[in-house]
């Protein structure tokens, strides 16, 4: 077999930090009788940008090389919890805490199991919402990611215009005995029931607890005039850290009842003013005419992956491990990766 000289114009083998470069044939389709191991420069084909690919015969057929992409899947692993929901006034029921819907290890509120991850694709718009506390006497506000919605979690239940508890994420807790005493549902896969108040012969008794991602809140008895604890949230690492999220608020106590406690993951304790949920746990309020806490979502995908978002999300990065996480805490906008 016929040797290729290699000259000095081509390049210097020996040359430490040589500019040069072996220069391969280039042309059109190979028009000669190849041998297995050659390699060439087709100008027939285009790859990557360039006007030419490069091939090498395998004994049967030229075969282009290919440029493999080695950046991992874009699988991107969520936690969205919304806002907490309010209390009412005249012993209220603590607020029910924020949906809660993960796909990091230890599963969603309520007993539900941990969710899918999802495999995106770069150069797409994705919807991000931070759900915010509920007011007074109101429901939180759903987050969202995707189409993952967690949703606001219920009111206390109290005296004046509102007389029920609220559903939601987590229930609402009831209020004392005349007023609407039974606690209310939560959503499932996200967080459970608000706790019953005790009702017995017009007797205004404690408020319950309102429900919790990781627990109901607690129930009254008609003889009791402490209030109910919130529901506890749940403990999720998707940060690295082990932190509760969607804890439920205390309900209020009557007369010279205790107050309850609030549910850890950001509940508040039940008292005798206004005392708003955990800011970015969704926590449940407690007391008179408390605001819920606002949600969260996070977000865990591979660092090789940058995410842009939308000027009316609020947000930060760290990295974990060979992760990257992402923790929007107000805002609702699109977000890309790159």
């Amino acid at each position: 077999m016929a040797l290729t000289k290699v000259i000095t114009g081509v390049t210097d083998l020996n040359q430490n930090n040589s500019t040069n470069g072996l220069k391969f044939p280039t042309g059109n389709a190979f028009a000669g009788t190849p041998e297995e191991g050659m390699i060439r420069n087709d100008q027939t084909q285009a790859s990557e940008g360039s006007a030419s690919t490069m091939q090498f015969y395998n004994g049967t057929a030229w075969k282009n090389f290919v440029n493999i992409d080695s950046t991992p899947p874009l699988v991107v692993n969520f936690l969205v919890v919304a806002g907490g929901g309010g209390t009412s006034n005249d012993g209220p029921g603590g607020g029910g805490a924020g949906g809660l819907r993960t796909s990091w290890t230890g599963g969603s509120g309520g007993g539900g199991a941990s969710e899918t991850a999802f495999t995106l694709a770069k150069a797409t718009n994705y919807t991000v919402t931070v759900g915010a506390g509920g007011a007074a006497n109101t429901a939180g506000s759903s987050s969202v990611f995707n189409s993952i919605t967690s949703a606001g979690g219920g009111r206390g239940s109290g005296g004046g215009t509102s007389y029920t508890a609220g559903p939601g994420g987590s229930g609402g807790g009831g209020a004392g005995g005349s007023y609407g005493n039974a606690g209310a549902a939560g959503t499932t896969n996200q967080g459970y029931a608000g706790g019953n108040s005790g009702v017995c012969c017009g007797t205004n008794y404690g408020g319950g607890g309102g429900g919790g991602a990781g627990g109901p809140g607690a129930s009254v008895a008609n003889s009791a005039a402490d209030g109910g604890n919130g529901g506890v949230g749940k403990d999720v690492v998707i940060t690295g850290s082990s932190i509760y999220y969607a804890g439920g608020g205390g309900g209020s106590g009557n007369l010279s009842g205790q107050y309850g406690n609030g549910g850890t993951g950001g509940g508040a304790d039940g008292t005798s003013g206004a005392n708003a949920g955990g800011t970015n746990l969704g926590g449940g309020a407690g007391g008179t005419n408390a605001t819920g806490g606002s949600g969260v979502v996070i977000l865990r995908y591979p660092s090789a992956y940058t995410i842009t978002a939308g000027g009316s999300l609020t947000s930060s990065t760290a990295t974990v491990g060979t992760d990257k996480v992402t923790t929007f805490t107000a805002g609702s906008d699109t977000i890309t990766f790159s």
